[in-house]
């Protein structure tokens, strides 16, 4: 339980949470593994537990009632889902899959609503994860709605450099399908982008993206659409 316990005190949800509070709530959960592909929740399912990932890369996902898939969500180490759902005893909004082999904590609706019922420090810091988690979705709307696609692939790269500057060097974590999916691109649309930004300085080396300036890449990311589409847009 030590390195479950490690990694859900430094996650966002817990992160400014004292020790004591979250501990009683840690001792209830339980491990989860699920291998590629797994499903973890289906969409409409009656919400049962909220859950926090330990490694790994796991998928939210919406499905149209004609069946096509609109992915939400990419989570990975330290990332919770399904907290507003187990909290307030409803359905889930959403799919969730395992993209990659991930290990998560498993907490019971039940263990949640009674440690949130019991500890307002704890109520206050889910709640505010469920904020932060619709801002990200409002976020994501903007930048389908505002950024071309080579600019939300800079900014999807951005989000993986621990680097602020300099050059970069960052493994794409999940297939290029899939990162199209989560950018609302088609396929063959992210692989003319990714040649677009060629010109920023960024290579596609298989699973590796080698970036030469990261403050190039800013730049173009935030820059004006309509300029992003010039020639000289790096």
């Amino acid at each position: 339980m030590t390195l479950m316990s490690d990694i859900a005190l430094k996650a966002p949800v817990f992160r400014d949470v004292p020790e004591g509070h979250v501990t009683p709530l840690l001792a209830k959960g339980h491990l989860k593994e699920a291998n590629r592909g797994a499903s973890i929740h289906l969409q409409g399912e009656r919400a049962h537990s909220m859950f926090l990932v330990l490694d790994g890369w796991v998928k939210l996902y919406r499905m149209s009632p004609c069946g096509s898939e609109a992915v939400v969500g990419i989570l990975t180490k330290g990332d919770c889902f399904g907290e507003a759902a187990a909290i307030r005893g409803e359905v889930y909004a959403t799919g969730a899959e395992a993209v990659t082999s991930a290990n998560m904590i498993q907490f019971d609706c039940h263990d949640l609503w009674q440690a949130v019922e019991d500890d307002v420090v704890l109520c206050r810091s889910l709640l505010g994860a469920i904020v932060k988690g619709n801002n990200a979705l409002v976020h994501q709307l903007e930048q389908l709605k505002s950024h071309t696609g080579a600019q939300r692939i800079a900014d999807f790269l951005l989000g993986l450099c621990k680097d602020e500057t300099g050059e970069c060097s960052v493994i794409l974590p999940y297939d290029k399908v899939l990162i199209a999916a989560w950018l609302g691109m088609k396929p063959e649309s992210l692989s003319r982008s990714f040649r677009r930004l060629e010109r920023c300085g960024v290579k596609i080396v298989k699973d590796r993206a080698l970036i030469s300036s990261v403050e190039r890449l800013m730049e173009f990311a935030d820059e004006d659409p309509s300029s992003s589409w010039s020639a000289k847009a790096c």
